[in-house]
């Protein structure tokens, strides 16, 4: 037991003694290093000073600190630059040089259109008891409004609308034909004003680009209580008034029935 112990000691001996000596070793070559670094850089220093001796630059320095500093050259005076404006021809594609140069002409703008307001009155209605005409209905009232017509004359334009249910509920939209717009009615948005049978006037939007009339029109037939199947004949006695007839489609088609019932007891 007292040999093995020995040897274990020894052997731990031998191995910090042979650490000790590796870092005695590595710090006296980091110290050689060190030395050397230090005499390559005193030579440097030395060989710099030197080459400024030669050159002479303390004394340089000292004579520009000694000079007196110039004056500094007075700002020149800039001319504003003024770009010069020229009337230059447009360039176009040869593709379309042969053809003649476009025209732009100036876009008009209207002035919105605006009705003056009435004493309010209920404007929604019953739907629950809304009441189609039918075909045989339609025709009467029309045929009522083109004797109407024909006993007017033909001094003034006349045109005959049936009214649908977008007329006289929902939208509440009149649209009028293309054609006797463009011959009668403005060629911008106007107030279009509808006299009824009793004198009264009442002003609607007409939306030129639509032809028809928008705003205003909802009160009108609500008022007078259109119905679908009711033919309107609307007289233009001026080029923004209408002079409107109402036939109604249910006097229509009872004016008819009594009509058949008398000629056949004849």
């Amino acid at each position: 037991m007292n040999f093995t112990f020995l040897l274990k000691s020894s052997s731990s001996c031998s191995i910090a003694l042979s650490i000790f000596y590796s870092k005695s070793h590595n710090q006296k070559e980091r110290k050689k290093k060190m030395v050397k670094y230090e005499e390559l850089r005193q030579q440097r220093l030395e060989e710099n000073k030197k080459r400024i001796e030669e050159l002479n630059l303390p004394l340089l320095s000292q004579a520009l600190k000694s000079s007196t500093s110039p004056k500094p050259s007075p700002m020149k005076k800039t001319k504003p630059r003024i770009i010069a404006t020229e009337l230059v021809a447009v360039r176009r594609s040869p593709r379309v040089a042969k053809n003649p140069a476009p025209e732009y002409k100036e876009v008009i703008y209207y002035e919105r259109v605006m009705i003056p307001r009435r004493v309010a009155t209920p404007t929604k209605r019953d739907k629950s008891n809304f009441v189609y005409a039918s075909d045989e209905e339609r025709n009467a009232s029309i045929v009522k409004a083109e004797k109407l017509e024909a006993s007017l004359g033909s001094d003034y334009p006349i045109l005959i609308r049936s009214m649908l249910p977008s007329h006289v509920s929902g939208g509440f939209w009149l649209g009028l034909p293309s054609n006797f717009c463009r011959k009668n009615l403005p060629r911008r948005d106007d107030t279009i004003t509808l006299i009824d049978e009793r004198g009264e006037e009442w002003p609607t939007v007409y939306l030129a680009q639509k032809n028809g009339l928008s705003g205003g029109w909802k009160k009108f037939a609500v008022d007078h209580d259109l119905s679908d199947g009711d033919a309107i004949l609307f007289h233009l006695i001026r080029p923004t008034k209408f002079k409107v007839y109402i036939i109604r489609v249910r006097n229509a088609s009872e004016s008819d029935s009594t009509e058949t019932s008398s000629s056949e007891g004849f």
